[in-house]
Order: structure tokens, then C-alpha cells, then sequence
């Protein structure tokens, strides 16, 4: 019984999650007609692909100019994630001493604090650094946002690697930070992949963040704020809407086909290794 119970709950909680996609996928391809006729139905005329193509050239966004500077906070985010967040967790994981417990403590409460909290304290911080409205302190903000939760992961999986290796580095004359970075971090591949995956779903689909600390001045824009920009003024006209949302997503929906493997061995590595 519990096993048919279970079936029945994840396959309810698959549809919630799979019809609005299939209506985005389907509705991009329609004509207006059909989509105000029959929002569920497949294209009576067969599939086209002018709509997607009058997004592509969509005058209000230039959907390949939101991609390329998306990926570019994609990047630079994980980037600092990385560096900032494993030798920070290293060293919490491997000290015995209670303020390092405590600190831990710190990191995972900031897991609980929605970024839309911080958004007004951060503006008034950014501007005072005269960083509001760039790319500098979007990138900042953003990577503060990932490091609770890089930090917390990364540790619980640094402990169950154990620490004779680093008396074996520090015999060999490594110090701390060598010892980190060329016999552990290795070995913590499959959980950054996870923290990776997870940063860049979080940083491509944020929308407040980037509409209130770039803004509309700065010229820069997202996948998100730049598909707000280009179907605000066309929002009854679905054959604009739903092909430029689609291709705000697509490439989240292959990168998380091809990478969906790493996010679930990642998250239990440290549960199971050992």
C-alpha cells in the first residue's frame, strides 16, 4: 500500500510540474486562434516555427545578447563560489575548536533567509561601495547568496573524507591551503558539480535581483529581465509571450537533461561515501 501510495503522490507531483511546461512548449507554436481556442490542445495546422522565429528577432531583447551575459554571471559566480566557499568549509570541517561549530551555525541560518530580504540592505551597501547598477556588484551579491548553502554541503562532504590525508600532505611539507586544494578538492568533484548545477539554475532564472540592482540604466540584461522587457507590452499577445519564455529556458531544460545524474549522486556522495 505504501508503495502504490508513493507512486500515486510523486506521479500527481510530476503532472503539477510537467503541465505548465507542456503548455509553454505547445502554446509556442500556435498561432493566436489556437491558443486562446484550445490552450491544451496540440497545433491543429501542424507545427511551425515562425513564432519562435519572430522572437529570435524580437527588437525589445536580443535573446543571444540576455544568453551571453547570463552565462557570463553564471560563470563568474560559480567561480567565486568555489574559491570562496571550499577553503572556508575546509577549514570548518576539519577544526575541532566550537566557534568554528558556531560559524557553521551562522552559514546555515543564512539558508533560511530569503534573498528578497536582503535585497534593500544590499542596495544601500552597493551604493555606498558606488558598486549599484554594475556588473561587479550584481556578481558580489550574488555569490554571498550561494555561499550558505556551498558552504554547509561542502563540509559535510569534506568530513567524511579523512584527514589522515592531510597528515600525509603535511608530512610531505604542504601547508593548509595546498593540502586543500590539490588533495582534497579533488576528491570533492562529484559534490561542486552538484553546487555548480545548483548556482547556475539560481542565478539564470533570478529575476528580482538582476531587474533591482543592475536596472533598467545600465543596459545589462538577463534572460529574465530582458524576456519582462521584451513581452511587457505584448503580454495578451501569446505568440510573443510563450516562444520568447521558451527560449529563455531551453537551455536550462538540455542542461539539466545532460546534467540531472550529478545533482543526485552529488547530494548523497556525503551521505553514502565511506
Amino acid at each position: 500500500m505504501n508503495r502504490y501510495a508513493r507512486l500515486v503522490f510523486l506521479s500527481v507531483s510530476a503532472l503539477f510540474m510537467l503541465v505548465p511546461l507542456y503548455v509553454l512548449v505547445v502554446n509556442a507554436f500556435k498561432p493566436q486562434q489556437d491558443i486562446l481556442a484550445n490552450p491544451f490542445g496540440l497545433p491543429v495546422e501542424g507545427l511551425t516555427l515562425d513564432f519562435l522565429a519572430q522572437a529570435l528577432d524580437n527588437p525589445q531583447f536580443n535573446i543571444f545578447r540576455g544568453y551571453a551575459v547570463t552565462l557570463l554571471f553564471v560563470v563568474a559566480v560559480n567561480v567565486l563560489s568555489v574559491v570562496l566557499a571550499g577553503p572556508a568549509s575546509f577549514v570548518i570541517a576539519r577544526s575541532p575548536r566550537r566557534r568554528y561549530r558556531l560559524l557553521m551555525l551562522a552559514f546555515l541560518a543564512g539558508t533560511f533567509i530569503p534573498s528578497q530580504v536582503l535585497v534593500i540592505p544590499v542596495v544601500y551597501v552597493l551604493k555606498t561601495l558606488g558598486l549599484m547598477g554594475t556588473i561587479q556588484g550584481f556578481v558580489l551579491f550574488e555569490t554571498v547568496l550561494t555561499l550558505p548553502f556551498s558552504i554547509f554541503l561542502y563540509a559535510g562532504y569534506i568530513s567524511t573524507i579523512p584527514s589522515t590525508l592531510d597528515q600525509a600532505a603535511a608530512m610531505d611539507g604542504a601547508g593548509r591551503l595546498r593540502t586543500f586544494w590539490q588533495i582534497v578538492f579533488p576528491l570533492m568533484r562529484p559534490v561542486v558539480a552538484t553546487m555548480i548545477i545548483l548556482n547556475t539554475f539560481s542565478v539564470w532564472n533570478d529575476f528580482v535581483n538582476p531587474q533591482i540592482i543592475l536596472g533598467p540604466g545600465s543596459g545589462l540584461y538577463t534572460v529574465t529581465t530582458g524576456v519582462y522587457a521584451a513581452v511587457s507590452q505584448y503580454s495578451t499577445d501569446y505568440t510573443v509571450v510563450f516562444p520568447t519564455l521558451l527560449l529563455a529556458i531551453a537551455p536550462l531544460l538540455i542542461f539539466f537533461v545532460f546534467m540531472q545524474r550529478h545533482i543526485i549522486s552529488g547530494l548523497t556522495a556525503g551521505a553514502t561515501k565511506g
